[in-house]
């Protein structure tokens, strides 16, 4: 990302968010639905109902920036709104994310067998 302020958390917003919001709109939703704070230094990612398009907010000195990202095909692993209205991930759990993988693996990938063909 463009910014150059360390990222501490990733939150996201379970279920689907109308993303016609724009920034005022989804900084609304972070303060007075999640009671935090939109003007940390934390990434709030907001996906709608299709799931093939995402919105990331991001506080970053003195404005906002407003990341978009929509899928031509398939769709996001997004969690379902259950009894919280957000969920806090790591930033390399967001990146698999975007790359299309769920973000609840364990680990980035699979055991293999120590196996040595000569």
């Amino acid at each position: 990302m463009l910014s150059k302020t360390p990222i501490n958390r990733v939150y996201l917003a379970t279920g689907a968010t109308d993303l016609r919001k724009s920034i005022d709109g989804l900084a609304a939703i972070v303060q007075m639905s999640f009671q935090l704070d939109p003007f940390s230094s934390n990434l709030f990612v907001f996906c709608n109902r299709k799931r093939d398009k995402l919105k990331i907010l991001h506080w970053d000195h003195n404005g906002f920036w407003l990341y978009y990202r929509r899928l031509e095909e398939g769709v996001f692993e997004w969690p379902d709104e259950q009894t919280a209205t957000h969920l806090a991930i790591s930033p390399r759990q967001l990146n698999w994310l975007l790359d299309g993988i769920s973000y609840e693996q364990k680990q980035a990938h699979p055991k293999m067998d120590a196996k040595v063909i000569i």
